[in-house]
């Protein structure tokens, strides 16, 4: 359960002081396919027919962080019969990724700028499908891990927000924080089907079906160690 707390707190767009070309587009330009911190929980539990008008038994997925949107573009491309929302605080990677993934004329994807510490207030129960997420911020500062996504109370949310046969993606190069988040793994009802220290040390059915984002590219080349983990809600 998510510490009421702990819940942060994020600047209203519509009170910002200036206005860039950024929050401009995500309340105009894309206004059906980008939700700013106010409409993004309007949609929770409707997110298949109110934003997607689509039936219930579609596969809804989450990506948690986008960046630029490289995974983002590629997951709704590659995957036209399913719908993605992803979650972004900055304003600029936030439309660059909604942007990257409609250039290719797909319109199963949205995005929300929104904290994942908040996801409680945008799904409901049984309402997603897959989770993924690539490369959050480590926090490995000492009186820092508390403020990491992969966490035991964000990840036993998740779990009950996602339907049955569904698997949650987690990918960092931060080798602290993963051995990390694998204690916070174990406390919860996730069913762990591979995790490696190594994503590329063998040729593995994860490693092919791995896409590399541009900043992934250069970790690997620059012989720094990917570690994964894939763990499912049976």
């Amino acid at each position: 359960m998510i510490d009421e707390k702990r819940r942060p707190k994020i600047n209203i767009t519509r009170t910002l002081p200036k206005q860039n070309a950024y929050t401009l587009a995500l309340d105009n330009e894309f206004k059906d396919f980008a939700f700013n911190e106010e409409r993004a929980p309007l949609n929770k539990g409707k997110w298949r027919s109110e934003v997607f008008h689509a039936a219930e038994s579609v596969p809804l997925d989450l990506e948690i962080g986008t960046g630029s949107g490289m995974h983002f573009a590629h997951h709704a491309n590659k995957y036209p019969d399913r719908f993605l929302v992803g979650l972004e605080l900055k304003y600029k990677p936030l439309i660059q990724t909604i942007r990257r993934a409609q250039a290719q004329g797909k319109k199963n994807s949205a995005i929300c700028r929104y904290h994942a510490f908040n996801i409680d207030l945008l799904f409901e129960k049984n309402e997603l499908n897959n989770v993924y997420i690539h490369f959050p911020d480590p926090w490995v500062t000492p009186r820092k891990p508390k403020n990491r996504v992969v966490n035991r109370a964000i990840l036993s949310e998740l779990y009950e927000m996602q339907r049955s046969g569904s698997f949650l993606e987690f990918k960092t190069d931060s080798r602290e924080y993963f051995l990390w988040s694998m204690d916070e793994f174990k406390e919860t009802k996730y069913q762990v089907e591979y995790q490696t220290l190594n994503l590329y040390a063998e040729d593995t059915i994860y490693k092919r079906e791995n896409y590399q984002t541009t900043f992934e590219k250069i970790f690997v080349k620059q012989g720094i160690e990917i570690n994964f983990i894939k763990a499912w809600k049976k």
